[in-house]
């Protein structure tokens, strides 16, 4: 329902921009979660960079996740390589969340957490660092993990490498007038 009775404004993707795609399932009352960046035609120089950072981030955090590790210290690993880059700044939600018959439940990969809370075995959490710049755009990448006691499972599937994220058009063939 518009209340100014002004048509809705149109959004115009223009190539070379990023675009943020957040998408869930539910399975048998089960949900899922997953993100992906994805760049019209081409990724320019600057994006390239950011999103490389960004999966970095992401690796690290799913490589140093674990059962008994401090929720705040699961954000971290993600937080600390875009620390490292000056780029936290642009870092605005925490790392991660449980997902289970709540698509957002406990337990949290967040900076806010409580120290003595922990990762427990067998917990189904999202790994999801994210960087976003005013009036340009943002990338975020999302997996769904589940915590052992021996690091973490990646459960998500979906190709993730930058070259995978370019959405190619096909310019249709001119036909002779």
């Amino acid at each position: 329902k518009r209340s100014s009775g002004q048509p809705p404004k149109k959004w115009v993707l223009e190539p070379g921009q990023p675009i943020v795609i957040d998408m869930g399932a539910r399975y048998h009352g089960y949900c899922a979660d997953m993100t992906r960046t994805v760049f019209l035609d081409h990724v320019p120089a600057i994006w390239q960079q950011r999103y490389q950072l960004v999966l970095e981030a992401q690796l690290a955090c799913e490589k140093g996740l674990r059962a008994g590790l401090a929720e705040v210290a699961g954000d971290a690993l993600a937080r600390d390589v875009l620390k490292a880059q000056r780029l936290d700044g642009y870092f605005t939600h925490g790392t991660g969340h449980g997902t289970g018959l709540e698509i957002h439940e406990e337990p949290r990969l967040s900076s806010r957490s409580a120290p003595e809370r922990t990762l427990p075995a067998g917990a189904i959490v999202t790994v999801e660092p994210g960087i976003y710049f005013p009036g340009e755009g943002g990338i975020r990448i999302e997996d769904v993990v589940v915590i052992t006691d021996k690091g973490c499972d990646v459960m998500t599937r979906a190709p993730k490498d930058l070259d995978a994220m370019v959405v190619r058009r096909k310019v249709a063939e001119r036909q002779p007038a």
